[in-house]
């Protein structure tokens, strides 16, 4: 049986490369950068499939570029950067990687609300720097995570594990979600639900896990960062785009809250620069799923898309079927 063509916008780790190189006729984007619209429609012009990151923008014109291609297979949960209603006019699959990153994700929530909230990376640099001079009582003084109220504004499956890891700590949890869950799911957590504006003014720590849409770009404005606590935490695992950076930037540097925990951004790779010359933020590379197995995992199951998707089959984790 003829292998297919697939195009891989990027090396995944060297199991998931092994694999593609073994079972399809394989070229990989080497440039150490994204692809523009013209370099992806020249490089899709003989694949079968495609297997695309989150930064890569998979619109109704690279789509048309190639009548032939038969799958996109993003390598993420998210799919926004991907035209889904023009692939389905076209016939295109669109696969994602949904679950396997969950707990990863949510491990790094928790490591940012410690970082900010007891300000730990503003004391490594301090060490580093040579500039501590011994133990004094007021220095770096932080907030409790133990025992402070924890606000989850997104319920999927990434908010809930991040929830279900405040039971250690102690904290109370409010949550909202377009769904509200039932009566039973709340208890087993022990959860409350509350309008958004409630869980905002009565959280210490903010975390959020929604994806992004038109409904939740720049949720997370200046009217809602007024409601917030001043010393409360804003953490954003999810999507960049779902906070008003410059709204954000403002709040930070007036001390109408006390700090935010960033592993993505606005219009990343670019950031706000304000937000660098900040020291009540701690920010991460979107390495919210960066651990080894994770990736490898999202790699294998990308991988099992792409390939069944070439094969005419139905990809497991189809999205628009």
């Amino acid at each position: 049986m003829q292998k297919p063509n697939v195009y891989l916008t990027g090396p995944l780790p060297p199991e998931c490369m092994q694999r593609l190189e073994n079972e399809s006729n394989l070229t990989v984007n080497k440039l150490g950068r994204d692809l523009n619209q013209s370099e992806l429609i020249e490089a899709l012009k003989n694949a079968d499939g495609l297997i695309c990151f989150l930064s890569d923008t998979i619109d109704a014109e690279v789509l048309d570029a190639n009548p032939n291609l038969k799958v996109v297979a993003n390598y993420a949960v998210g799919y926004n950067n991907i035209d889904v209603d023009a692939a389905t006019r076209m016939g295109v699959a669109v696969t994602n990687t949904p679950d396997v990153l969950t707990d990863t994700t949510a491990d790094l929530a928790w490591a940012l609300m410690f970082a900010v909230s007891r300000r730990i990376v503003e004391g490594d640099r301090l060490v580093r720097a040579g500039q501590w001079k011994g133990w004094a009582p007021l220095q770096l003084l932080g907030l409790d995570v133990t025992g402070a109220t924890l606000g989850v504004i997104g319920m999927g499956r990434i908010g809930r594990a991040v929830a279900e890891r405040a039971k250690a700590f102690r904290m109370e949890v409010l949550y909202w979600n377009r769904t509200r869950l039932d009566a039973e799911t709340e208890k087993q957590l022990g959860m409350k639900y509350a309008e958004i504006d409630a869980v905002l003014s009565n959280s210490d720590f903010v975390s959020l896990h929604l994806a992004l849409s038109p409904a939740t770009e720049q949720l997370i404005d200046a009217e809602k960062l007024a409601k917030m606590r001043s010393s409360a935490y804003l953490i954003n695992t999810a999507r960049g785009s779902i906070v008003d950076e410059k709204a954000l930037v403002k709040a930070l540097q007036k001390k109408e809250i006390a700090g935010a925990g960033l592993d993505v951004f606005e219009k990343e790779p670019q950031v706000e620069p304000e937000l660098f010359e900040l020291e009540n933020v701690v920010m991460t590379p979107h390495v919210g799923s960066g651990t080894i197995a994770t990736r490898t995992m999202m790699g294998n199951m990308v991988v099992e898309n792409c390939l069944a998707g070439c094969a005419g089959k139905r990809p497991k984790n189809l999205v628009n079927p």
